[in-house]
């Protein structure tokens, strides 16, 4: 029986290749998620332990820098006593913060979150061991700087050029001084490094003299631990040490956890697209087996057992899975490679590292594609054992009892209520709970509905086919007649690409109903023409607030400055600072009680739900208590309605600067003559000093910024489920190929009466468009209904939060259900055309 299965194997090439190509496109899913996350997990850890190579302890300084009363961090009289311990031979003090370069077009080099300052820390030597240099050396004046070998070739720099440098003041000239390499984590993101001489760092990032950090070397077969154990308690209390293997331990370990999130998300998808795979197997076991129901009849005649003949197409199936594993796993090997390089192109620069090939994926991917291939197989084995010996007489397979389909709609019937039940339970939950209640519910619904397809199939197609024999004639009422000649198989097929659709379908309808509850509370609450931040997402330098309120045709300008501070008896509240006067005009302030204009009196107003919880209304007058401990009265002046833009305290800036070591403007919102314009923005951009750090943003950069990332993540789950769409388009030839098979003597009638070729090719084309849109319709459903749930669950947390249904996507969805079912029917219709009329009609 074995040699049967391998011939049976050979027999069959094309019909088995798609079930490789559906196995391989899974397994190489698994595969390469596995070696692409242990590449990155060795090259993140050699990394780190490569930067701390030379550390023999690392000490963190947590104190507050605004704490008048205490020392901001590491004073150069610790540094010193930390380098007079035994088997000490240096400390380097470290301060950093952020640091933009601009490229030759004024450009920012790097992410911005990325972009990192800190200092160069010579030893006697004049040389500091975290920098290797190539060109030049470190900087030791005032204006000097030392770029990164990266971010020095991305501008174009040499060493003696003048380089245009940020911090999050004003923008500033340095020369380089040189270019170095290093193992700094901001580089190895994707960002860049400037290095600035210790002094002018101290006064940039912390306080002239004072240090963040330190790094301690040590002598040639010091112990790590005895000068840990010496260097505490020379530290000041809000200090920490560790030694470096201790450190390069615990970003291993923050490495692996990350990683793991990663590999979660990937492997989901690639259970999807196995998941979509098992059809496309099943359907041409399926197919096999009714090609061979003579051959397995005559087996059984001659002796075969049932159980022989399930084992049968089991090692048959055993075989094709470990073939497709095999080239999967090699193909799985180069998608990791593949995804290395294009984290790099996008700015995620990957370590140096070597391609990991353990013993895991190696497991998992034969494991998975043989067991899979072997399930999907099971069901058709077991078919085949039942066919009796007399089917030795027939070339037709038996069909479906009453009772088997009657059976078959009453669990599917019974599953799909109990999916939908959870997932209606999971909507009106909300939270965390209902969203489990949601994924549990929706795995039934989606099983029952696999189960339910072949009864839904004749109801739901009956309703296209007047739309086919209308312009398509003969050719068009045969496709219909065909599609649901064989349900079972049909739905098999629409399976596959529903459940690919199910998901996009509700992920589409998460995401537009998302974005445009966000894109409807920005447009709502904001009425500035331009907003100003940081390109790293920190504060605003004081001074850009005071440039642009200067510029030229700038008619309202407001800050969006955080401030804290302790109102009445409450613990500290969250405050925006803003300017009087113009912040109504840049930002929706509805007031419901009192006047906002009393902002320019020194007077607050309280955000309407604070208010109500407080009992707090106009012409109160609150204690404050401010950060430097200073106390005062404000009175309330006006409750506004809450909004997503604002703290529940609003207090004109004036009032808490004074009290604050330095502004936190985390946004400036800016209104122009004329609105937005090309020539208004460079007005902006001119007067911060075309800061490469500082991005100027209109209304529609605005909506971007913060609806963008709906669509980015959107554009990335399509691209993740890709792989099981393209399982399913293999499925819809599988079935038409049977299909084309099982009817060679009705294709040959049909040609001898006159059908000719051109109208075969029709008749089988719209089959399969009536299949794959019959599919997506399912899909789409199921996916708007699960789309639905799922929001019910966060509308609570997005104001303005309302059902969007995307039909312009929907719509693409089924132009591309009934694009696939033409492109998948391109081979089994030019078959079907040039069957032999004489051959086919006398077919057994």
């Amino acid at each position: 029986m074995f040699r049967t299965a391998l011939r049976n194997v050979l027999a069959h090439k094309a019909r088995l290749l798609m079930t490789v190509l559906a196995v391989m496109l899974g397994v190489a899913f698994v595969s390469g998620t596995l070696v692409f996350a242990d590449t990155l997990s060795n090259a993140f850890r050699n990394q780190s332990a490569k930067s701390y190579d030379d550390v023999a302890v690392a000490i963190t300084s947590y104190a507050n820098p605004d704490d008048a009363k205490a020392e901001p961090g590491l004073s150069p009289k610790t540094l010193d006593k930390i380098a007079a311990v035994d088997g000490v031979t240096a400390a380097y003090g470290r301060v950093d913060g952020f640091a933009g370069v601009a490229d030759p077009d004024g450009k920012l080099i790097g992410v911005g979150w990325s972009n990192k300052g800190s200092n160069f820390a010579p030893g006697k030597d004049g040389k500091d061991p975290a920098y290797t240099f190539t060109d030049g050396s470190g900087p030791v004046k005032d204006d000097q700087i030392a770029l990164d070998k990266e971010s020095a070739a991305k501008g174009e720099y040499q060493v003696g050029d003048r380089v245009r440098v940020a911090t999050n003041g004003p923008v500033k000239e340095y020369t380089l001084s040189g270019v170095f390499t290093t193992e700094d984590g901001a580089v190895n993101a994707g960002g860049s490094l400037v290095l600035f001489d210790t002094a002018v760092a101290q006064k940039q990032y912390l306080k002239p003299g004072y240090f963040a950090s330190a790094t301690v070397t040590a002598a040639p077969g010091a112990n790590d631990a005895k000068i840990l154990d010496a260097v505490k308690p020379l530290l000041p209390e809000a200090a920490e040490a560790k030694t470096g293997q201790a450190l390069a331990d615990e970003q291993a370990e923050q490495i692996e956890q990350g990683l793991g999130s990663l590999k979660q998300v990937l492997l989901g998808f690639a259970g999807i697209a196995l998941f979509v795979g098992i059809f496309l197997i099943s359907n041409t076991f399926t197919m096999l087996v009714a090609q061979r129901t003579k051959e397995i009849a005559l087996m059984r005649a001659v002796g075969a057992s049932r159980r022989q003949i399930t084992r049968s197409v089991l090692a048959e199936a055993a075989v094709v899975g470990l073939v497709a594993s095999v080239i999967g796993f090699v193909l799985g090997v180069g998608l990791a490679v593949g995804l290395r390089s294009g984290m790099a192109a996008f700015g995620m620069k990957i370590p140096d590292g070597p391609l990991i090939l353990s013993v895991t994926p190696v497991i998992a991917a034969i494991s998975v594609g043989v067991l899979i291939t072997m399930f999907a197989a099971w069901l058709p084995g077991r078919r085949a054992a039942k066919i009796p010996p007399v089917a030795a007489m027939s070339s037709v397979h038996a069909v479906a009892t009453t009772k088997s389909l009657v059976l078959r709609n009453s669990l599917g019937a019974a599953v799909t209520a109990l999916g939908a039940a959870g997932i209606v339970l999971g909507a009106s939950s909300g939270g965390d709970t209902g969203r489990m209640y949601i994924a549990a519910g929706a795995f039934f619904a989606l099983v029952g509905v696999i189960i339910l397809i072949p009864l839904l199939s004749r109801p739901v197609i009956a309703l296209v086919r007047p739309l086919l024999v209308g312009p398509f004639g003969v050719a068009g009422k045969l496709a219909g007649q065909n599609a649901v000649r064989n349900p079972r198989r049909t739905g098999a097929t629409a399976s596959a690409l529903a459940i690919g659709l199910t998901l996009v379908t509700g992920l589409s309808v998460l995401g537009a109903t998302v974005g445009t509850a966000i894109d409807k509370m920005t447009t709502d609450n904001i009425k500035a023409d331009y907003m100003v931040s940081m390109a790293n997402s920190g504060y605003l330098d004081q001074s850009a607030l005071t440039a642009l309120e200067k510029a030229k045709g700038v008619t309202a300008v407001s800050p969006q400055q955080s401030a804290y501070f302790q109102l009445g008896d409450e613990d500290f509240v969250s405050a925006s600072a803003v300017t009087p006067g113009d912040i109504e005009q840049v930002l929706n302030v509805d007031v419901v009680s009192g006047n906002i204009d009393a902002l320019a009196k020194g007077q607050i107003a309280i955000a309407e739900k604070t208010a109500k919880n407080k009992g707090w209304k106009p012409g109160d007058s609150l204690p404050v208590t401010f950060n430097d401990e200073k106390k005062a009265t404000l009175t309330v002046g006006a409750v506004f309605k809450d909004s997503e833009f604002l703290s529940p305290v609003l207090v004109d800036a004036k009032v808490v600067n004074p009290h604050e070591v330095q502004p936190s403007i985390q946004q400036i919102f800016v209104n122009v003559d004329g609105g937005e314009s090309a020539a208004n923005e460079k007005v902006l951009t001119d007067a911060l000093g075309d800061n490469p750090a500082i991005t100027v943003m209109d209304q529609q950069d605005i909506r971007n910024e913060f609806g963008g990332v709906i669509n980015t993540m959107l554009n990335i789950m399509y691209g993740l489920l890709a792989m099981a769409l393209i399982i399913a388009v293999l499925g819809v030839v599988n079935t038409l190929a049977m299909s084309v098979f099982e009817r060679q003597q009705e294709i040959g009638m049909l040609r001898a009466i006159g059908l000719d070729r051109r109208r075969v090719k029709r008749m089988v084309r719209l089959e399969a468009v009536v299949i794959s849109v019959f599919g997506a319709v399912i899909g789409i459903g199921l996916g708007s209904f699960l789309g639905w749930a799922i929001g019910e669950t966060i509308a609570d947390q997005i104001p303005g939060y309302a059902l969007v249904l995307p039909w312009d996507r929907i719509g693409i969805f089924l132009v591309l259900a009934g694009l696939v079912g033409v492109l998948a029917s391109l081979w089994p219709a030019r078959n079907a055309a040039r069957l032999n009329m004489l051959n086919a009609i006398k077919a057994e």
